[in-house]
């Protein structure tokens, strides 16, 4: 499902101006002033055996700047990309935003008081009230008005390519998966290794997101449904997959890059057999070292 509060082409660039070229983050570790671009891409393809069929590719990206290295984690800034318009900037309200990322727990947001100022500030010039909070539109796409400055971290987390413990037969968990599958050393080199890890789909994790769906579909439509209703209705659906998932890493073990692919198979009641292959990426590039 797309980000909604990101446009769907934002041109790959770098997000800040560079101080030296050849100033690449430390190998030793992270420091104040190290800059990555992250790029996410998802690609959806669907097939009907009654001959339906879809598909869909979104792109994002995102810059993470490291703003202080503390002995409990580290500051960092999210931003989007320089080259995007004023408009998509001030629609964009959660960004720049800086955050806490400790070394164990979820991230905390620092600048939430700019946050607050700058969504009323893009609710008035929309001239909205409080009350769209919350609510389904569709323009070209599907979004959500949110106005939580904590939503942002939701966000960010679609882009973190975690922390998982790359070594060989080490266990690996995914949210939509049933139990944990074995990590697989596939390569290794100068230049990094290479681990994969295959696992059984949860159909109640997959029900849950098709019915989550189905009362979006409704609001968009003014047909609505709750979520109850659009649980029972899926309650008939067959449902199996895998989930593959790649990491690879650069020379001294650091995820550059993340790939997971969702296969899945849905036999309705009516007996109409729905295929699905969802591939996302998540790659994470060192673009220098900005001044702080």
């Amino acid at each position: 499902m797309k980000i909604a509060w990101f446009i769907a082409s934002l041109m790959l660039v770098v997000g800040a101006p560079v101080a030296n070229a050849r100033d690449e983050p430390s190998p030793l570790g992270p420091q104040a002033g190290d800059t990555y671009e992250i790029r996410l891409e998802r690609e959806s393809k669907e097939e009907g055996s009654d001959g339906s069929s879809g598909s869909s590719t979104d792109r994002d990206t995102i810059v993470e700047r490291v703003i202080a290295v503390r002995d409990d984690g580290l500051e960092l800034e999210y931003d989007l990309p320089q080259a995007i318009t004023e408009q998509d900037r001030t629609a964009n309200w959660q960004f720049p935003v800086r955050v806490f990322k400790p070394n164990r727990g979820p991230m905390q947001l620092l600048n939430l008081s700019e946050l607050e100022a700058r969504v009323d500030g893009w609710l008035k010039a929309a001239k909205w009230t409080r009350d769209v909070c919350g609510r389904w539109i569709f323009t070209w796409n599907a979004f959500r008005i949110e106005c939580d400055p904590q939503s942002v971290l939701k966000t960010i987390e679609a882009f973190d390519l975690g922390s998982a413990d790359l070594q060989d037969g080490a266990p690996y968990r995914d949210k939509e998966a049933l139990g944990f599958a074995p990590l697989k050393k596939q390569a290794a080199g100068a230049e990094g290794a290479t681990f994969t890890a295959e696992l059984k789909v949860n159909p109640e994790a997959v029900r849950q997101a098709r019915a989550e769906s189905d009362v979006v579909v409704g609001e968009i439509m003014k047909k609505p449904v709750t979520l109850d209703a659009a649980l029972q209705a899926r309650a008939t659906e067959a449902i199996s997959g895998t989930i593959l998932v790649t990491f690879e890493t650069d020379s001294i073990g650091n995820t550059r890059r993340r790939t997971r692919v969702i296969k899945l198979e849905i036999k309705e009641v009516n007996g109409v057999v729905e295929t699905k292959t969802v591939s996302e990426t998540v790659e994470r590039q060192p673009v220098g070292r900005t001044k702080s």
